[in-house]
């Protein structure tokens, strides 16, 4: 079908205090399309489509909906203009069903479910979606949660849709069926935005693609003409090298042995549950697994921060003495002369602290890893300031304050710090979330340094891409337990991703 403008943004700017989050932008969404919009972080992607959502007005610009300009005030306005945006992180009441979602909030709506019903089961039928409208929130998974916000919009009547990395937290089955549904979508004449940064998703899925860079509209190219790496030069403004090597070391060794893991909330459920595996130097042992599969509490667990039920944890050091870690403080880890860093989820307060610039996080780090109350002789001032310039960090100056650093130079600075102390092993968990294109490069090159430098690599990721060309190994979480052990050099996307859902389970405990 021929495209037809839907939407048209003129010189769309909007600044925060001193910072320009967008500038004298004009670009143009058509019906019967799948944009991409792609830019690093703090391009001004996701604050763009904000005020095309309502949630932010533009200082100034206009914004046109089939030829006629519209006002978009509150996201109630952009509603009535038929636009509709799903978010990164659901907005949904866990213990009501996807139909009361679905019409929560509809002041006109009688609240007539079985009539409600019976229009989301024609929604979903028309696109391809399988949603049970009677169906509780908390019984439902992570895809079938998104379902319900897209056909939350659409049942409101919306014929633009502006979908917030989308397949973040989906698996590959689970990312393929969403594009069959929007492919739908676009085929009734639906005008589609993806933001995302998954360059082989956009290959995949959009018609075209939008680019910004540091406010500014670049440029939209056909993706039918244009290529990942062209993209990558667009987004960064210089060549980008996309090539991740994984080289062999010459002599694994075993440093850390997990057996029969479990690990129990405080609520009585159970997190891990006898999860088994051997991490060896000169390796990166990757993590996959759906969100909340218990990536994060195996780390924690490994680090003392994060009570054990049952089960070991033992470090084996250069001299071949096991250590056993369980029932110890991460204090009392470091005492023993384990050499362990540790790149938290969460950045701010388990990782850094925010209210010290870089160089106080540097000499915290140091006095930690040092005797009482001596230092390293390592100067923690020309350590942030080797973080700095190697990782670009965006700072006023090294002293400034971290919590006031975007969400991806808060990161650079915590895994500048923790490889710069040369670990014998290394955790790392989402360690490129929230950075660009060029820097998650930059952490993929380090990680395989510290590998090759003899330090076991532990890598919790999202991205099975990645994982595919960084990770030696493959451990895949479900539900808390181990699926299986794979060779990241074999294995296919397709295995991992039912290993994640419990549909396959592949390899042995530590198949290598």
């Amino acid at each position: 079908m021929e495209s037809k403008c839907a939407i048209e943004m003129r010189g769309i700017t909007k600044t925060f205090g001193k910072v320009v989050a967008n500038s004298n932008i004009s670009f143009s969404i058509n019906r019967g399309e799948i944009l991409a919009l792609l830019g690093e972080n703090g391009s001004g992607k996701t604050t763009l489509m904000n005020m095309l959502s309502g949630i932010y007005q533009p200082d100034a610009g206009e914004i046109y909906k089939d030829g006629e300009q519209i006002f978009i005030n509150s996201p109630k306005d952009a509603f009535n203009a038929g636009i509709g945006m799903i978010h990164q992180h659901y907005k949904l009441v866990e213990v009501f069903s996807a139909t009361e979602n679905i019409i929560l909030g509809l002041k006109d709506e009688k609240m007539d479910l079985a009539s409600a019903s019976r229009k989301v089961k024609e929604i979903s039928e028309r696109y391809g979606f399988d949603i049970d409208p009677d169906k509780k929130i908390y019984d439902m998974s992570v895809s079938q949660k998104q379902t319900v916000e897209i056909v939350k919009v659409l049942y409101r009547g919306a014929d633009i849709l502006i979908l917030d990395e989308p397949t973040a937290v989906l698996t590959p089955q689970e990312t393929d069926k969403l594009f069959r549904v929007l492919k739908n979508m676009k085929e009734d004449g639906k005008a589609i935005v993806i933001i995302t940064h998954k360059l082989h998703e956009v290959m995949d899925v959009s018609d075209k693609v939008a680019v910004l860079r540091k406010g500014e509209y670049i440029g939209t190219v056909n993706t039918s003409e244009t290529n990942p790496q062209a993209l990558t030069d667009m987004m960064v403004g210089r060549a980008v090298s996309l090539n991740i090597d994984r080289p062999r070391y010459g002599n694994p060794q075993k440093k850390l042995i997990v057996s029969g893991l479990t690990c129990v909330d405080d609520e009585g459920i159970t997190k891990l549950k006898n999860v088994s595996f051997e991490a060896y130097t000169g390796e990166i042992l990757g993590i996959a697994g759906i969100s909340g599969s218990g990536q994060k509490e195996l780390l924690e667990a490994m680090t003392g921060l994060y009570p054990v039920k049952d089960g070991s944890i033992r470090f084996i050091d250069k001299d071949g003495r096991q250590v056993e870690l369980v029932g110890l403080t991460p204090k009392k880890i470091r005492q023993t002369g384990v050499g362990m860093a540790f790149v938290p989820e969460d950045r701010l307060g388990m990782g850094l602290v925010g209210s010290m610039g870089m160089t106080g996080n540097m000499l915290l780090r140091s006095w930690k890893n040092g005797k009482g109350a001596l230092l390293k002789k390592k100067d923690p001032e020309a350590l942030a300031n080797r973080v700095l310039e190697e990782l670009e960090v965006v700072t006023p100056g090294i002293n400034y304050p971290v919590r006031r650093l975007s969400g991806g130079n808060v990161q650079k600075v915590l895994v500048g710090r923790e490889i710069s102390n040369e670990p014998e092993v290394l955790l790392t968990a989402y360690a490129v979330r929230g950075l660009d294109i060029n820097t998650s490069y930059t952490i993929y090159n380090l990680l395989t340094e510290q590998k090759m430098k003899g330090a076991a690599v532990v890598y919790v990721g999202e991205d099975l891409d990645v994982l595919l060309e960084l990770a030696d190994r493959i451990l895949v979480l479900c539900s808390g337990e181990v699926a299986g052990v794979v060779d990241g050099r074999s294995v296919s996307k397709e295995e991992i991703g039912l290993m994640m859902t419990s549909l396959n389970r592949k390899g042995g405990e530590n198949e290598r």
